[in-house]
C-alpha cells in the first residue's frame, strides 16, 4: 500500500462551496483526488522551468492543407527532429483545414524550440503546445 499523509487546510467557506460545486460538475468523487491533481499540475509547471529537464509536449496545429508547400515544410521539420518527434497524427477537419498533432519528447529547451519553429510557420492558423511530464518525478 502506498504511503499517505493526511493534512488539513483552512479555506473560506464560500470558496470551498464553489470548489465543491466545480468538483461535482467535473466528476471528482472527492476533494483529495482534486487536490492531488492540483499539486501534480503545479509540479509539472515547475518541471517546465528547468531547461534540461526531460518532458513531453503535445503540439496541435491547424492549417489549410492547400497552402503551398506548408505540408512539406511541416514534414521536413518533423524529420529534422526525428528523435524528439515520437508520434504525429494528421486529421482532415473539412475540405480545406487540417489538424496536425505532434508528440514531442526531450529537454524543455528542445521541445520549446521545435514547437516554436512549427508554431511560427507562415499560414499556420492556430497552434497550442500542451506541456506535460514524462511521469518519472511525479508520484
Amino acid at each position: 500500500m502506498e504511503k499517505v499523509t493526511r493534512f488539513s487546510i483552512s479555506v473560506d467557506t464560500e470558496l470551498l462551496r464553489k470548489y465543491d460545486s466545480l468538483l461535482k460538475e467535473i466528476g471528482y468523487s472527492n476533494r483529495s483526488e482534486a487536490i492531488r491533481d492540483l499539486i501534480r499540475e503545479r509540479l509539472i509547471k515547475e518541471e517546465w522551468k528547468v531547461p534540461g529537464k526531460k518532458v513531453v509536449g503535445v503540439l496541435a496545429l491547424v492549417y489549410d492543407h492547400g497552402t503551398r508547400e506548408l505540408t512539406e515544410v511541416l514534414n521536413q521539420i518533423q524529420h529534422r527532429y526525428v528523435q524528439a518527434v515520437i508520434a504525429s497524427l494528421h486529421v482532415h477537419l473539412d475540405a480545406h483545414n487540417c489538424l496536425e498533432i505532434i508528440v514531442l519528447k526531450g529537454t524543455v529547451s528542445r521541445v520549446k524550440k521545435i514547437a516554436q519553429e512549427l508554431l511560427t510557420l507562415r499560414n499556420v492558423k492556430h497552434g497550442q503546445l500542451t506541456m506535460t511530464t514524462t511521469g518519472v518525478d511525479i508520484p
